[in-house]
């Protein structure tokens, strides 16, 4: 008989649970390439026919697929945005510097928790580039809306414009604008489109044990995450509830990776997706699934995740 342990006992998915690479279906490989490195800043790790994955110089970040002639379906479920989270905020200084010298659109934002600039691909698939920022202040979901506080008490928008001048002089001269992303770079959250954010609540948090960080009802919005970070998982319904999965083949995301710690950890998700009647698929890589509104991911474990 399996010996019964804390962890097969626990509802809550390890709390040493991450994000992984994110997979986007494109329609003009060489194009994505060059952008994801010359203007986000990831290195090019491999390239093979009709693929290529980008990363920080560690395990990959990003796998792009070409499906020559994909086209954006919009007011689907997918992709909200990808956010790509740094080690400190003098590489979201070089990052936003360089993004303003190439006169690149992006959308500088103060979260209070985190600092944080958006942009988009030329696809149309979202970025967010973030560091972390908790001794600034703290967010709340109470009465299902979203507050926010800084480190002194003071009620905060939680989505003010960053303070470029002092960010900026976080740069150091002879800094290199250019200079790909630090080695520790790692996929901090996804932002997903859903059709029924009840539903993907469940899903997360009841059947995978994703930790229910708050829900903003008012706002059609909920975060989930593991081991008590602010999110590792954004759900909303902002184009519509009930929105439609996009047609397969589709410009977008194909699947998110969840990286649990160990195989053990896969094991017991595997378990509790079975016991929920969730469609499993089993790859050289982990456990592909689909949520309840289509969107895909894949659960594996950290060495899967560190294989080259």
């Amino acid at each position: 008989m399996q010996a019964v342990t804390e962890r097969s006992r626990t509802t809550s998915i390890h709390p040493e649970t991450r994000l992984g690479m994110v997979e986007l279906t494109v329609a003009d490989l060489d194009r994505q390439v060059d952008f994801y490195q010359r203007v986000v800043g990831l290195r090019l790790h491999r390239r093979g026919d009709g693929w290529a994955s980008l990363g920080a110089g560690g395990e990959d970040l990003l796998r792009l697929v070409e499906r020559a002639g994909a086209r954006r379906v919009r007011g689907t479920t997918g992709l909200y945005h990808v956010a790509i989270r740094l080690p400190a905020r003098r590489d979201l200084a070089r990052v936003i510097a360089r993004l303003l010298g190439l006169g690149h659109p992006n959308y500088p934002t103060d979260h209070v928790m985190t600092e944080t600039t958006y942009l988009d691909d030329p696809e149309g698939n979202g970025i967010e580039i973030y560091v972390d920022t908790p001794e600034d202040g703290r967010w709340s979901f109470d009465d299902g809306t979203f507050a926010a506080w800084d480190a002194e008490g003071n009620p905060r928008s939680g989505r003010d414009p960053l303070d470029l001048d002092l960010l900026l002089r976080e740069l150091r001269p002879g800094d290199v604008l250019a200079e790909p992303l630090p080695g520790a770079t790692r996929i901090g959250h996804v932002h997903l489109h859903v059709a029924d954010l009840a539903a993907s609540v469940r899903f997360y948090h009841e059947v995978l044990g994703f930790d229910l960080m708050g829900i903003a009802d008012r706002w059609g919005m909920a975060f989930v995450s593991a081991g008590g970070y602010h999110h590792h998982i954004g759900l909303n319904t902002w184009v519509g509830e009930g929105a439609p999965p996009p047609p397969e083949g589709s410009l977008g995301l194909r699947h998110f990776t969840i990286v649990a710690p160990d195989a053990a950890e896969v094991e017991r998700l595997r378990e509790r997706l079975t016991e929920a009647g969730i469609g499993i698929e089993t790859t050289d890589q982990g456990l592909l699934l689909r949520d309840p509104s289509r969107n895909g991911l894949l659960v594996r474990s950290a060495e899967v995740a560190r294989a080259p």
